[in-house]
C-alpha cells in the first residue's frame, strides 16, 4: 500500500504511519463521519478521513488514502490514491496528488500543484517498466501555487517552494528554491519555522 521508505501499521481501526523514524498519526477513526465535504465529491469507501477535516466541491478520492484531521482539501482536488497526507495540511484548489505520494503535517500547497510519479512515462511501452516514484513532502513544507514536483523528490522540512517552480531534485530542509528548474535561492527565515 505505501510507497518509498515508509510503511503503515494496521492496529485495528488506527493507522499510524513511520517515515525518517517519526510517526505520523494520520488518522483515528472516531467512529463516526466527523469531516465536511462539499458537493459532487467522489471518494471511495475505504478512505479515510480524520476529524475536523473540510473538503470542497467536486473532489475525487480514490482507494487507500489516508488524510489526517483538521485538513483542508480544496474545490476540485484529485488524490489517486494510496496517498498519505497528515495532519493541518492544506491542499489549495487543483491541487493533482498521484499515486504514492506521502505529505506530512502543517504541510501548505498552493492552487494546481501537480506531482508526478512515473520517471519514464511508460504507458503503452512494453520495454519500460513502470516503477512508482512518488514525490514526498515533510513537515511544514510550503509549495507555491502552479509548482510541479517531478517523480522521486523530496521536499524537506519547513523548506519553500516558490511558484511555479519546477523541482527536479530533492530540497533540503529549511530552504527556499524556485524557478525552471528549481534552484536554491535563500534560507527559510527562523521566524517561519514551524
Amino acid at each position: 500500500m505505501v510507497d518509498l521508505d515508509a510503511w503503515a501499521l494496521i492496529l485495528g481501526s488506527a493507522i499510524s504511519v513511520y517515515t525518517r523514524g517519526r510517526k505520523l498519526n494520520a488518522y483515528k477513526d472516531t467512529g463516526h463521519m466527523s469531516y465536511r465535504q462539499g458537493e459532487n465529491c467522489v471518494i471511495f469507501p475505504d478512505v479515510k478521513i480524520g476529524t475536523d477535516t473540510r473538503l470542497g466541491n467536486f473532489v475525487f478520492i480514490r482507494a487507500n488514502t489516508v488524510i489526517g484531521e483538521h485538513c483542508i482539501i480544496g474545490s476540485y482536488v484529485d488524490i489517486e490514491g494510496d496517498v498519505i497526507i497528515g495532519n493541518y495540511v492544506s491542499l489549495q484548489s487543483s491541487c493533482y496528488m498521484t499515486r504514492g505520494v506521502i505529505i506530512e503535517d502543517e504541510v501548505f500547497c498552493g492552487p494546481r500543484v501537480t506531482t508526478m510519479n512515473d520517471k519514464a512515462m511508460s504507458y503503452r511501452r512494453q520495454n519500460l517498466v513502470f516503477t512508482r516514484w512518488a514525490p514526498r513532502i515533510l513537515r511544514a513544507a510550503r509549495v507555491g501555487g502552479g509548482s510541479t514536483l517531478l517523480p522521486g523528490v523530496t521536499i524537506g522540512e519547513n523548506a519553500l517552494v516558490g511558484a511555479g517552480s519546477v523541482v527536479t531534485r530533492d530540497v533540503p530542509d529549511r530552504v527556499i528554491v524556485m524557478g525552471n528548474p528549481a534552484r536554491i535561492v535563500g534560507t527559510v527565515p527562523e521566524e517561519e519555522i514551524l
